[in-house]
C-alpha cells in the first residue's frame, strides 16, 4: 500500500528536534538553481526548507529565468526580505544547470553545501538527521539520503529510492547518490565547481 515515508515522525518528535541543542552547530547552504520554476513548486520548495526542525541553514537561489517568468524573482525577493537565511540573485543569463549552481555556490556561507532542485521537497527533519550524523562522526564529509517522488499535490509517493551504503566501485557506473546530497565545503573546494560539459549529470560528475 501507499506509504508516507517522511510523515512517520510524529509532531511531538519534530517539536523535540526543534529544541535540541548540538554541541557544535553547523550551517548547511542549500543550493537551488532556478529556471522558469512553476510558482507552486517554488513556494512548496521554499516552505519545505523553512519547515526544517534544525534551523542552521541558508537557502541560496540563483535565478536564470527568462523575461516571461519574472514572477519567480518577485516571489524570491519577497521571501528573502522576510527571512534573512534566504539569499537571492538574478543572473544576467541562463548558463545551464552547472553554471547556475556554481552561481549559487558563490552565495554560500555555510560549512556544508547541499544540492537541491527547484522542484524538490525536503522532509522536515532532513537537516536535523544530517546534523545528528555529523555530531556522531565529526569527520563526516559527505551525506546522501534516500529519496522518493511525489505527485503535484506533494502527498502521493510513487517511486522510492532506497540507497545502498557507499561503494566506490558501484558509484563509478551508477549514480545512486543524487539528492539529497550534502558535501563539506572544504572537500568541495578541493574538487572545484561543477563542469558545464556534464550538464544533466553534474551531480554524478
Amino acid at each position: 500500500g501507499e506509504r508516507a515515508f517522511w510523515n512517520e515522525v510524529s509532531e511531538e518528535e519534530l517539536a523535540g528536534e526543534r529544541q535540541e541543542k548540538f554541541q557544535e552547530r553547523h550551517v548547511f547552504s542549500i543550493l537551488v538553481p532556478l529556471y522558469n520554476t512553476p510558482l507552486q513548486f517554488l513556494q512548496e520548495m521554499i516552505a519545505s526548507v523553512q519547515s526544517q526542525t534544525y534551523g542552521g541553514w541558508q537557502l541560496c537561489l540563483a535565478d536564470g529565468s527568462d523575461e516571461e517568468h519574472r514572477e519567480v524573482g518577485a516571489y524570491c525577493e519577497k521571501a528573502a526580505a522576510q527571512d534573512d537565511r534566504i539569499v537571492y540573485r538574478r543572473l544576467d543569463h541562463n548558463g545551464g544547470i552547472s553554471e547556475n549552481t556554481n552561481a549559487c555556490m558563490k552565495l554560500a556561507d555555510g560549512d556544508y553545501i547541499a544540492f537541491f532542485d527547484h522542484d524538490d521537497l525536503l522532509a522536515s527533519n532532513a537537516l536535523y538527521e544530517a546534523m545528528r550524523a555529523i555530531a556522531g562522526n565529526p569527520e563526516t564529509e559527505l551525506i546522501y539520503t534516500d529519496e522518493d517522488k511525489v505527485d503535484e499535490s506533494g502527498k502521493k509517493y510513487s517511486d522510492p529510492h532506497f540507497k545502498p551504503d557507499f561503494d566506490p566501485e558501484m558509484i563509478c557506473t551508477n549514480n545512486y547518490i543524487c539528492h539529497f546530497l550534502i558535501v563539506k565545503k572544504t572537500l568541495l573546494d578541493k574538487v572545484g565547481g561543477l563542469r558545464t560539459a556534464y550538464n544533466g549529470a553534474q551531480d554524478f560528475d
